[in-house]
């Protein structure tokens, strides 16, 4: 446990004067990564050697949502991460597999997971952008990059496409109510239902509030 805190605190401390990224992906939502991947690591019997050091460093490289270098942030990450775990004198026995789990973890880039290490964390990363603080991220994402809240035309995209640049709300349904069905793990599939429950009550409140 002395190691883990250890390399934790060298890691948060190393992220802390790196250039930071938007709202949504800032050191508070990399020690919530951090925190779901021990929960389901421990879930999966499986040991933190690859997971730790993936979980914090899996945003290492920020590259803006709207760029067109968006799907290759998690490569740029990964790639980043084994050069800085090098630097520090990590083992590199688990480069590789460290590697895959942060290239693997990214919704946008599309990338399937070959090792249960990537699945926890794809599960971990996942999770949070469900439930209250997923929900949070989004809206504040939303304001952040100069989004309206909705559309005053089938705001629930009943009949439309999302269009989540313009419309804050079109994310839930571009995005975050499929991630309960891409879930690897158990314990991820299950906070996931809880989490995605959470969500759609919100849009039900919503869609009570606003003019039909």
């Amino acid at each position: 446990m002395k190691e883990e805190e250890k390399w934790s605190s060298q890691f948060r401390d190393w992220l802390s004067v790196q250039q930071e990224g938007d709202p949504a992906h800032d050191i508070q939502h990399i020690e919530r990564v951090a925190l779901n991947t021990r929960h389901l690591a421990r879930e999966e019997g499986l040991g933190l050697e690859v997971l730790l050091p993936a979980a914090w460093l899996h945003d290492c490289v920020h590259v803006a949502k709207d760029s067109p270098n968006r799907t290759k942030a998690s490569v740029m990450s990964a790639d980043r991460a084994v050069e800085y775990l090098e630097e520090v004198g990590y083992p590199a026995e688990y480069f590789e597999a460290i590697h895959h789990a942060i290239e693997a973890h990214s919704f946008s880039a599309g990338i399937e997971t070959r090792t249960r290490e990537a699945a926890v964390l794809q599960d971990a990363d996942r999770l949070d952008a469900l439930g209250a603080v997923g929900l949070s991220r989004c809206l504040m994402l939303g304001g952040y990059m100069g989004s309206e809240l909705m559309s005053r035309v089938d705001p629930f995209c009943e009949s439309r496409e999302p269009e989540d640049a313009k419309f804050a709300v079109d994310h839930f349904y571009r995005k975050l109510l499929k991630l309960e069905n891409t879930m690897k793990t158990t314990a991820g599939r299950a906070l996931a239902t809880e989490r995605t429950d959470f969500l759609r009550a919100f849009l039900e409140q919503l869609r009570r509030e606003v003019p039909s």
